[in-house]
């Protein structure tokens, strides 16, 4: 008899609390020194988007990173286990936890200033997390530094691993050749480019038979596979775009969970990632309405 997997994915990543700032008029007066402004504080970041997107749609959840011993950390902790995310891999940050401030635009855009605490330099338990890796079938990783220590493991047990490279900047950025050396599937955002399509065949050249997905915001998204890119249109529903932090997280949950974990086709599952997206970016500051496995499903009926 097969072996069920304990998890059906495991996030490795940065989880901390987001600030979104919201001007009251249209942009940040940087000539005076005080702004009127809307502010929230929520679980957010790659890790909080990610783990919390599969365990939304009912998918067997554990994470994998850090927090601090702190207000944060522990709020963060709480959140997890009401949403029943194993947190048996969060570790401590004896600097604190990562936090990160969202100056947001009235299209939904942001501008990020991330504190990752001490993502450079911890080092995680390889053998407390080599338990929780050999447990699940996708690993899905962000990229705080420390993460790919754990990337070998993932190869090692044989696991199916994707990676989150958020916004290149420099496609031959060493930071990130690990991550996409090791990956089965990879995305990344084209906020910087005005096409992924050079971006795409550029990793190609060094790492072959990746699946590579690239989000494309209000224009959809490209997906890479054996040699040829598709681009797809982006899928419009509901109200409008408010905040598009989360969207690449969304992304990932859709098209991991459906082509992955379902074993639904590339169209499908393409499908499934745009709408997740689009159903994160209409939440304003908040990771706790993402979307559930009935929405998902009607969104898919109405496609087909």
């Amino acid at each position: 008899m097969k072996k069920q997997n304990k998890f059906a994915v495991v996030v490795v990543g940065n989880v901390g609390i987001d600030t979104n700032i919201y001007p009251e008029g249209d942009t940040i007066d940087f000539d005076v020194e005080a702004n009127f402004t809307t502010n929230h504080d929520y679980v957010g970041q790659a890790g909080g988007y990610a783990s919390r997107g599969f365990a939304r749609l009912g998918y067997k959840t554990a994470f994998i990173g850090h927090v601090g011993d702190d207000f944060c950390g522990h709020y963060i902790l709480k959140t997890f286990a009401a949403d029943n995310i194993d947190s048996s891999g969060i570790f401590i940050d004896p600097a604190g936890t990562a936090r990160s401030v969202n100056f947001m635009y009235k299209d939904g855009r942001r501008k990020n200033f991330y504190d990752g605490k001490s993502h450079m330099t911890l080092k995680p338990d390889l053998e407390k997390c080599r338990k929780i890796i050999s447990a699940a079938k996708v690993i899905h990783f962000n990229i705080p530094n420390w993460a790919r220590h754990l990337l070998p493991v993932a190869r090692e047990l044989n696991k199916i691993i994707s990676v989150d490279l958020q916004d290149i900047v420099n496609i031959d950025d060493e930071y990130r050749q690990d991550f996409m050396k090791y990956a089965d599937v990879l995305f990344f955002s084209a906020v910087n480019f005005q096409n992924p399509h050079p971006i795409i065949q550029k990793i190609w050249q060094k790492y072959s038979n990746k699946i590579i997905i690239s989000g494309m915001g209000k224009q959809g998204c490209a997906l890479g596979k054996e040699g040829e890119i598709h681009y797809f249109p982006a899928i419009e529903f509901g109200g409008p775009v408010i905040d598009t932090n989360g969207a690449g997280d969304g992304l990932a949950v859709g098209f991991l969970s459906q082509y992955y974990l379902e074993d639904r086709s590339i169209a499908e599952s393409i499908n499934a990632a745009q709408i997740v997206a689009r159903h994160t970016c209409s939440q304003k500051a908040s990771t706790d309405n993402l979307i559930t496995p009935e929405k998902l499903i009607k969104h898919l009926s109405d496609l087909a």
